[in-house]
């Protein structure tokens, strides 16, 4: 009699073990993360090799949590696809021809895999040159002069913002080069004088980041008195360094004069493009949808990655 009160005690003891078990299992199950997707560029030293990296490298967190990383694919193969923008400030001073040839060299080097897009920032729009292409050579003879006005209301990160929301969603990675000075000669009466900070240049970075967009950016001198003015002309260039910083993308200038060429800047943008990942990784969901800050390390001696500051992550039901 004793024996069989404690065979029925030990049953109820491991059954109850069993539900306190599964629960926790079944809220993870049910739960509580969502996978998501960005592509992150791995760069080396000039002098060195890029050495091969595998997912096991990489390690991605949010805050003082590790996030499970379920995929880290090279953007090659048929994961290649790339759509490219060429965005160019029709304020920018019309030296910036002497740079046409640069960039289109550039274009015309773009592998099969990537559709090349050409347009002119005015008035806080983008007119569009040429849209998303594989004709690479329709995309370069589409490039032209800048007009070397300001326009009614020139603000590159408005124009940018315009591209990004009326850019189509599909599977290839995204990323603009923006060719500028920066400034934002909307102004809008805001009246501000030395080093300040452009709300602007927040809103086009949170588009960026929810659209999954990597923006390059290279400085080249507008036309007018504002492109004359120091100041002017230094938030507009830590405006659009601080836009590529926050999404992951370059941004190239030499000082605040014309530079020689652009050749050396595109060489390096093309290493960029050639050295892309696509990175999925499990995040957990808010009660929306919302932007959440991660970061991406690796500890391969040597590498560096980049990617934007956030990524977008699907709310939970």
């Amino acid at each position: 009699m004793k024996s069989q009160i404690i065979r029925m005690f030990c049953a109820v003891v491991t059954m109850a073990a069993g539900t306190m078990t599964a629960a926790p299992l079944n809220a993870q199950e049910k739960g509580a993360t969502v996978p998501v997707t960005m592509t992150v560029t791995a760069s080396v030293p000039s002098d060195k090799r890029m050495p091969d990296l595998g997912q096991q490298d990489i390690a991605v967190t949010q805050g003082k949590q590790r996030l499970t990383v379920t995929d880290w694919v090279p953007a090659q193969g048929d994961r290649a696809g790339l759509e490219l923008f060429i965005l160019i400030d029709d304020s920018s001073n019309p030296a910036l021809g002497m740079h046409l040839e640069d960039l289109k060299t550039f274009i015309n080097a773009q592998p099969s895999t990537t559709l090349v897009g050409v347009g002119y920032m005015r008035n806080a729009t983008v007119q569009i040159a040429q849209n998303f292409t594989t004709d690479h050579a329709a995309a370069a003879n589409s490039l032209r002069l800048p007009l070397g006005s300001t326009g009614a209301y020139g603000s590159p990160y408005l124009s940018v913002i315009d591209l990004m929301k009326r850019w189509p969603a599909t599977e290839n990675r995204r990323e603009v080069l923006m060719i500028t000075d920066g400034i934002d000669r909307a102004r809008r009466g805001m009246g501000r004088h030395g080093l300040y900070t452009n709300p602007d240049v927040d809103s086009a970075n949170q588009v960026a980041m929810r659209t999954g967009t990597m923006i390059h950016t290279i400085y080249a001198p507008g036309a007018g008195r504002l492109g004359r003015n120091y100041w002017e002309a230094t938030n507009g260039q830590m405006g659009i360094a601080k836009l590529s910083d926050a999404t992951g993308g370059e941004s190239f200038f030499l000082g605040l004069q014309q530079p020689v060429s652009f050749a050396p800047y595109l060489d390096q943008l093309q290493k960029t493009l050639d050295n892309q990942y696509l990175l999925s990784f499990y995040a957990q969901p808010g009660k929306k949808t919302q932007l959440q800050n991660v970061s991406i390390n690796t500890e391969v001696a040597g590498v560096d990655l980049s990617s934007a500051d956030a990524v977008l992550v699907p709310g939970g039901n």
